[in-house]
């Protein structure tokens, strides 16, 4: 497994990550054996990072990786573990970057981890009430305090990465990013290449799109949050099948699976690109895993953008309820 450091000084991490928020049933059920048997194939297979959030499953997922480290002697010196915090779930205030609240945050995160401290602190989501540089200065004490040994902050534009880092080193960036949304191509990308900030690609394979194995229709007018996605509502769903339909026989073609393919090619993106997908299932971990042993050619990635050229997907990524937190730039 490639190896890559977070951030200018953090600490030696595997380029792949798990996203653990499938662990808390947000794609469906799953259980804490599921979740632990996953957890335990990314540390057979050299994957080193966890990605987590206090807001999934309102601190399931935190639980069911805590008792994975209380069961799993050395698994924790073993993992670069990352959490976040700024999401409330409350509709008269949706996101809270106060010192206390996220301070509080963390130490709730910290009890139900199991741990002393984690090795990455997110801001979910900035507020409208704190500048970057003061929520940049709250990290810091969070550093100082011992609490987390690097920190950064999830969907926000280049503008305020720069401005964050005014106040405190930020190791990384969380943004959506894969073959169907590349909007970090348009500045975000290049910023964390010239600051030295590793950028975490969420969602990498599309919320399935992107897999031999897409959501049904049906399947995703039974989740939350694909029920009233524009990407998963007609003619926008049919249309986006439509599209990976050929992406699926090009990388039969290329004879690898397809999200093994989207995952090479977030990795060609850069050495500071670290895609974490999720998955509650370990055939589908070993399909992702493959994209780490794959290096595309200069060929692969024009067939690649053949088939699914810049723009190509039906919808917004985000409804406009979904919309509000995430920074658009561009």
């Amino acid at each position: 497994m490639k190896t890559i450091r977070l951030g200018a000084s953090g600490p030696s991490v595997s380029q792949f990550g798990i996203g653990a928020m499938s662990f808390a049933g947000i794609y469906g059920n799953a259980t804490p054996e599921d979740s632990h048997a996953v957890l335990h194939a990314c540390r057979d297979a050299g994957v080193t990072h966890i990605d987590t959030s206090n807001v999934y499953g309102a601190g399931r997922s935190e639980e069911i990786i805590g008792s994975w480290f209380k069961d799993t002697p050395g698994a924790r010196d073993d993992m670069v573990l990352a959490t976040k915090a700024g999401i409330t779930g409350q509709p008269e205030r949706r996101f809270n970057n106060d010192p206390a609240y996220l301070t509080q945050c963390l130490d709730e995160s910290l009890q139900r981890l199991g741990v002393d401290h984690v090795d990455l602190f997110y801001v979910h989501r900035l507020d409208t009430a704190h500048s970057p540089e003061d929520v940049a200065g709250t990290l810091k004490s969070l550093i100082d305090a011992g609490k987390t040994r690097a920190v950064g902050f999830s969907e926000i534009a280049p503008h305020t990465l720069r401005r964050a880092a005014t106040e405190c080193p930020i190791a990384a960036v969380q943004s959506e990013y894969s073959l169907s949304t590349r909007a970090p191509e348009l500045g975000l990308i290049q910023t964390c290449a010239e600051m030295d900030v590793t950028l975490v690609a969420f969602s990498p394979v599309g919320r399935a799109f992107l897999t031999d194995a897409p959501f049904s229709y049906a399947h995703g007018q039974s989740m939350a949050f694909t029920k009233d996605n524009p990407r998963f509502v007609e003619p926008n769903y049919s249309a986006n099948i439509a599209a990976t339909d050929r992406f699926r026989t090009l990388a039969a073609e290329m004879g690898a699976p397809a999200a093994a393919v989207a995952i090479a090619w977030l990795v060609s993106r850069g050495d500071h690109v670290l895609p974490i997908p999720g998955t509650k299932n370990t055939a589908h971990l070993a399909e992702l895993l493959q994209g780490m042993e794959m290096t595309l050619s200069a060929d692969d990635l024009a067939r690649i953008d053949a088939v699914l050229p810049v723009g190509w997907a039906a919808g917004d990524r985000y409804t406009s309820t979904q919309w509000q937190g995430p920074e658009r730039y561009c």
